[in-house]
């Protein structure tokens, strides 16, 4: 067990941690929350050695092994591979180790280290690897590039499998989803869920943190307050705390009479579309938790856009691309004042390419755009970051937009993003990514656009920040397309989903729980092209006989395997369910007791029947990877 007693942390002059206690069991998950500068990433640093407290007592067990997703990009010539399978330390020491005993010809040595290496499971590494990759995105192809060849969001990811390669009893994440894409955040939350150490995230995406940990310590006043549950419980739990403590709720009420004029707006739509449904029990949700959000230094409105008749912007027959390479094809698409549509697809679909389109930033390949006069669209993707000029302030990026604002006008709006008083007047270049961030927000909100096109604006965002955002679009009158990871945004700010898949784009009919079992069955049915190896000239003849005899050996392997995979993705349904049950607040009740008790029993007998499963699974996985390699 990890304790933090007492423990004093200070940066420069700013106090962090005050007398701050915290207690880390072994396989317990945990999401680490607080606001930008309360202490997060230092609390990481202090937990790896590289920041001493000012005060207090921090033990680890001497035998724990830390993994931590690097937060720097490593520009290596190594191979993507390689790179992630550096991540086992004891895998590389053993490697070496094997060949100073082939070098040296000491066969005693050598069977010791081959012993070795198999208990550390090293002669399945390279495949663990290969599968950490695809999780999050990589195709084979890809796997043989030098991390040189890769871009900034890449190598993150590169980095976050090397942290989950690295056999440990804590894994330290910061910020993991921050480059992910929601098909690679859904395999990450199902890779989370199965590892058995004690896991400390950074997160400011709520559905992530709400399906992977069970405890919440949220860094405030510099004290660590621990809660149990998700985020959507600690959400609850503080909203009841501090409407003991707070005897003004202006700015809470402020924040129901939007929630509630969305809901008036969306009502009979309810009736028609499930997600319309699931999302006026989620904007319930939110009203009850929206004292816990009372003291957030953001609030903002888009004001009223300019209304226009005719469809905003719409693609006919469109043929999209790079190159010589098509990316959609068929694409009929109109967007009218007022829709709301959410896009979903696997990474590299196209999601990304389409908003370009409707932008007029990508020229087409076939097909037509037509625009609405009067037009106004308000266009953010990670180059707006880039696009900020890093010598002028907030204010004067908005003075050059409208020079006839006062500059009282724009201080009073900048305010709403947390810019206030020198922060105002400060240079771009000195921002964070997240300042950065609500700045370029902030330049669209200020030119009124009447057509939202967002492709992930919730990179660098905190909770906070987040919940305004979120907020701010339930009320927006205009046509919005957003594409993020961030499923509660998605969740409370769209009606319509479409998905961008397999070269077309098309109506998605149903909410985000079914495109998740959507997701999870097309990764299963689109396999990753292999590379293919040269290899000597052989007697083909034999060789083919050969290989039908391996594949003959390796079928009942198979078959096996395949019916463990069906018995566990079962028993996660089940436990999936029961789960579900058991968040609903009124199964703790007087009257649910005996209903609470056999759904924690089955709970306790489905995960060990899951675990007796998996560890099935591991060992005829074993014997098909030995086969594979006679």
């Amino acid at each position: 067990m990890i304790t933090l007693t007492a423990i004093d942390l200070r940066r420069g002059a700013k106090v962090l941690l005050e007398g701050a206690q915290l207690a880390v069991h072994p396989g317990q998950h945990i999401g680490v929350i607080g606001a930008n500068g309360s202490g997060k990433s230092s609390l990481f640093k202090l937990l790896l050695g590289e920041l001493t407290a000012d005060g207090g007592d921090l033990s680890i067990p001497a035998d724990w092994r830390i993994a931590h997703m690097a937060q720097e990009v490593r520009a290596v010539s190594r191979s993507a591979l390689e790179f992630v399978l550096d991540g086992d330390a004891a895998l590389r020491d053993t490697e070496r180790a094997i060949a100073a005993a082939e070098a040296a010809n000491d066969n005693h040595q050598l069977a010791r280290w081959v012993e070795t290496m198999d208990s550390i499971g090293g002669y399945a590494a390279e495949h663990r690897a290969e599968q950490l990759l695809h999780g999050l995105g990589f195709q084979q192809a890809e796997m043989a590039l030098p991390v040189t060849s890769f871009s900034g969001g890449w190598r993150i990811r590169l980095n976050l499998a090397q942290a989950l390669m690295s056999p440990s009893e804590l894994l330290l994440l910061d910020e993991p989803t921050n480059h992910l894409d929601l098909d690679a955040t859904l395999w990450l939350e199902q890779w989370l869920r199965g590892y058995q150490g004690a896991l400390l995230i950074i997160s400011h995406d709520r559905d992530f943190l709400d399906n992977v940990v069970k405890r919440i310590v949220h860094i405030e006043q510099r004290a660590c307050h621990l809660y149990s549950g998700g985020y959507s419980s600690f959400e609850r739990l503080r909203a009841e705390r501090l409407a003991l403590q707070r005897a003004s709720y202006a700015k809470q009420q402020q924040r129901r009479r939007d929630v509630e004029a969305f809901v008036e707006r969306f009502r009979y739509k309810a009736s028609k579309a499930r997600q319309a449904q699931s999302r006026l029990k989620e904007l319930q949700r939110m009203q009850d938790s929206a004292p816990a959000h009372v003291d957030s230094p953001f609030y903002f409105n888009f004001p009223e856009p300019q209304k226009v008749t005719s469809a905003l912007v719409s693609l006919s027959e469109v043929t999209l691309g790079y190159a010589e390479k098509t990316v959609l094809q068929g694409v009929d698409f109109e967007l009218q004042a007022g829709m709301r549509v959410g896009l979903l697809g696997p990474n590299g679909a196209g999601k990304s390419t389409l908003i370009k389109a409707l932008t007029g930033a990508l020229e087409l390949s076939a097909g037509y755009r037509t625009c609405a006069e009067g037009l106004q669209l308000g266009y953010f993707s990670q180059h707006q970051l880039q696009a900020l000029d890093l010598d002028a302030s907030p204010l004067l990026h908005l003075q050059r937009l409208t020079p006839r604002a006062t500059e009282q006008m724009i201080r009073d709006f900048l305010g709403g993003f947390d810019f206030h008083g020198d922060s105002a007047l400060t240079a771009v270049a000195s921002f964070s990514g997240g300042e950065k961030a609500r700045l370029a927000l902030a330049i669209i909100v200020w030119l009124k656009p009447n057509l939202l096109l967002l492709d992930e604006p919730t990179n660098h965002l905190d909770l906070e920040m987040r919940h305004a955002l979120t907020m701010a679009l339930q009320s927006y009158s205009g046509a919005l397309v957003v594409i993020s990871h961030d499923r509660h945004l998605l969740r409370n700010t769209v009606d319509e989903l479409y998905l961008v898949a397999d070269g077309r784009l098309a109506s998605f009919d149903g909410d985000l729980a079914d495109y998740e079992r959507w997701a999870k069955q097309y990764r299963r049915d689109v396999k990753p092209a292999g590379v293919e190896i040269e290899t000597p000239a052989v007697d083909r003849r034999a060789a083919r006989q050969q290989a039908a005899d391996r594949r003959a050996q390796r079928a009942p392997l198979m078959r096996r395997i395949k019916a463990l995979e069906t018995e566990l993705e079962s028993a996660e349904r089940q436990l999936s369910q029961i789960q579900t049950r058991l968040a609903e607040p009124g199964m703790y009740s007087d009257q649910e007791r005996e209903q609470l008790r056999l759904l924690v029993r089955d709970e306790g007998q489905l995960k060990g029947h899951q675990s007796q499963l998996e560890e099935q699974w591991l060992a005829l996985q074993e014997q098909l990877e030995a086969a594979l390699e006679e």
